[in-house]
Formats: C-alpha cells, structure tokens, sequence
C-alpha cells in the first residue's frame, strides 16, 4: 500500500473541508442570486431609504421586503407617499444637496427630464451592464421596449421601469349586456353607452374619469392623441389647435353629461373607488390600477367588470402605452451598491411576477408570458394590454422639464371643460395655456425656433 504523505493528506483535507463549507452555505445556486442576492456580505448591515408612492404596487412589495432584508442583511426603511407630495418631497430633498435618499419610485414622464438636467439620478448603465454584480439572468433585454425607452435619456438608463400601463375601458358587463350593448369601439360609440347607461335615479353614472386638474392630464391624452391633436410639436406647444380644442370639448361634455358629481375632484383612487363600489356603468383609466378593481375586498364589481381597448378617435385608435413608474438610485446615495441590489431584486422577475399576481402590471415580458400570471389576470385583460401596445402612443403629458406647471395649465382648460360641458370659451383657454407652457418651454431654453 502507497502511504500518502503528510502534504497531500493536508490538502485533501483542506479540499474537502471548502467543499463542505460550499454546501452548507448554499449561497453558490444560481437561483438564489439569480438577480438578487450579489455581495451580500459586503453589503450586510447597511441601511437603505426608499421612499415610494401609495401604489398598489408598493402594497405588493412591502411584505416582502422582509425576504430580501434576511437574504441581505441589508436593512431597508420605506416611506410613502401620495403621487404630488412625492414628487415635491423628491425635489425639495435634492436641491438642498443633503438628502439622504438611496431608492425612490419616480415617474419617468414627470420627473424624468427635470431630475437628468439636475443631475438627481445615478445612471444604471455600468451596473446593469456588470456581470459581477448582476447575473445574466437578471435580463435588462426582458423589460418591455416602450418601458426601457422611457427610462433612458440619451442612452443614459436614469431608472428600471416596474409598472406598464395603457389608458383602456373598464365597463360593466352586467349592465352592457342589459341594455344589449357591445364595448364602444369609437368616440361617438363611448358617448352613446355613456349616455344610455347614465342612470343618476339609481346612482350610476354613464361614465367616470379623472377631472383633477393637472392630475387628468395623462388619461385626457388619449383623447388627445384620438382626435389628431398632441402636446408639443417641434418644440412648441400645439394645445391652441383645433383638434385638441375638440378633445378638450369632447372630453367636458362627456363628464359634464354624463359623469358623477364630483368629478373635478377626482385622480386615479377616486374614480377607481366610485366605478368599484358599482356608481359607473364605464370607467376610462390605467391598466395599472387593475387591482383597485378586481379585488373583492375593495370593488362590489370585482365579478362583473370586462375591459377593452381605449376606443378610436376621428384620427385613428391611438391610446396611451408606457411606463408610468420606475425605480431609482440617488446620485447623492451613500450606499449604491447596496441600492442596486435593492433595486435588483425588487425588478427581479420574481418579484415582478409576484407583484403581477396580486394585479399590478408590470413590465417584464417573461412575466407577461407566464402561465400562472395568465391564469391569475381577469379573462380578457391580457389581450386588451397587447393590443394597446401594438398602437399606443408612448407618453401621456408632455415631453418637458417643467412638466408639473404645463399638466397644470393644461388642468386648467380640462376643469373648465367638464364644469360647462365644453360649452365655455375653451378656444380662449386652449390658447392661453398653449401660451403658458411655450413661456415655461422658452423659459428652460427647450422652446423651438
């Protein structure tokens, strides 16, 4: 027999003694850092800000967070807040130059333009892009185009998009089929089942949608789009034209008629609220709110609502697609790497495809895909989304820095609209808002010739 000598027997032991420790960790699997769990002990017991909306999303996520803290060791205190509030919180935190903000939830269309001009965001491009802290797996090239479009500047990724959505109909069945009614595809179609199914004796509305000022603006633009009319063109501000003239009057004799009273209070959780305690026949919103509507905890309706794509306009089917929230990381964060990881795990298709089972609409397309989120959504729903995606214009207000102050303006001539049914001067006002945001587009030298 061959002895083996004392060197060789140190270093099988010392072989064997590394494979042991490997297995016991169970840290090496693919799946557990597929996306999620990089550096963790580097990372381990620092603390991370994040400060969010009151989202449906955010419901979704924070029971979860949990999970990633005890795969982390990474601490993770949230904050937050209404959509207004938080984006002057975010701004007013940045310019004093000493926020102590790491993860913030930001909409791309809002603050996306202002936050890159001041610097607020710190790019993803070189943290996407490194294999070393984030897997193949992760996959950037899995997030929906039309999302990724609206969170880049230039090239520069400002952010990782976590909700898609699409301005679609959701309408009751129950009472469309009643009156023997299809889902509208056109305006004129809208207002006829609006006007048929306005019911005020009984307390249902013929339709509800957002009235609140500048907070309208996203959902008013594909009524906008429907009617040849947009925001900007070349730099300039083309709200005075006759099309969006004629969208701003159609869209005020719409509520103004047939809408709940109320209406020039109402965002996303009002009208959402009203249409699923069952006082709307028709509701015109985002996709993204559909957990609002379909859980049986919060809508009387859940059971009875179908969905359709946006209807056309004079000018064509030309709803609203695209990503109306994203997470990202301070410039000014003292623990980026620990950021990513947070943001890396809460865009992992894991948790995406959680937070997708629960009715938020999310944008990865594996997850779109999947079978089991498939059969969660409510029949019909998916297809409604693929459609609006395939004719969707990518922006819902307009393409500016000063964007807050244009909705406003734009809010503005949208009240006076639905409070005289379209009947008020709204070419004086269409033009004195068209006013207003070419002074703010000149004012930040974005202005056209």
């Amino acid at each position: 027999m061959k002895v083996i000598g004392k060197g060789w027997l140190l270093t099988i032991l010392a072989v064997l003694l590394a494979i042991a420790m490997a297995g016991c960790s169970g840290g090496s699997s693919k799946s557990e850092d597929s996306g999620k769990t990089g550096k963790k002990n580097n990372l381990a017991g620092q603390t991370l800000r994040f400060v969010a909306c009151n989202h449906v999303w955010t419901e979704a996520i924070k029971p979860l967070i949990p999970e990633f803290e005890k795969q982390t060791g990474i601490k993770v205190n949230i904050e937050s807040y209404a959509e207004e509030p938080l984006s002057q919180k975010l701004a007013v935190e940045f310019t004093s130059g000493a926020s102590t903000i790491d993860v913030f939830m930001n909409r791309p269309h809002q603050e996306g333009l202002l936050f890159t001009k001041n610097k607020w965001y710190e790019p993803l491009n070189n943290y996407i892009n490194n294999p070393e802290i984030t897997p193949a797996d992760w996959d950037w090239n899995d997030f929906m185009a039309s999302a990724v479009q609206a969170t880049t500047n230039n090239g520069t990724i400002f952010g990782v998009p976590i909700i898609s959505e699409a301005t679609i109909i959701y309408y009751r069945k129950d009472l469309f089929q009643q009156a023997n009614l299809t889902p509208p595809t056109t305006f004129e179609e809208l207002e006829a089942a609006a006007k048929k199914l306005n019911n005020p004796s009984s307390g249902i509305a013929g339709i509800v949608a957002r009235g609140q000022r500048g907070l309208a603006v996203s959902q008013f633009a594909g009524y906008l789009f429907g009617f040849g009319g947009d925001f900007l063109k070349d730099g300039k501000c083309v709200l005075d034209t006759p099309e969006a003239v004629a969208a701003f009057k159609y869209y005020g004799k719409l509520l103004h008629d047939y809408g709940p009273p109320g209406t020039t209070n109402m965002s996303w959780p009002q009208a959402s609220a009203l249409f699923a305690s069952g006082k709307a026949a028709m509701l015109t919103d985002s996709s993204g709110i559909l957990s609002a509507i379909i859980d049986p905890s919060k809508s009387t309706v859940a059971d009875k609502v179908g969905f359709a794509v946006f209807p056309a306009g004079p000018k064509g089917l030309h709803p609203y697609f695209g990503a109306p929230w994203a997470l990202s990381i301070s410039a000014s964060s003292k623990h980026k790497e620990a950021a990513w990881e947070f943001v890396k795990w809460l865009s992992s298709k894991e948790v995406m495809k959680k937070a997708q089972l629960v009715g938020n609409t999310g944008t990865r397309k594996s997850v779109w895909n999947d079978p089991e989120v498939l059969a969660k959504m409510p029949k019909g729903f998916a297809e409604v989304v693929e459609k609006s995606g395939e004719v969707g214009v990518p922006y819902c207000v307009p393409r500016m820095t000063a964007v807050g102050e244009a909705r406003d303006a734009i809010g503005e001539v949208i009240v006076k609209s639905i409070e005289t049914g379209g009947q008020g001067d709204i070419e004086a006002l269409a033009k004195e808002a068209t006013r207003k945001i070419n002074d703010l587009l000149a004012k930040t030298g974005e202005g056209g010739q």
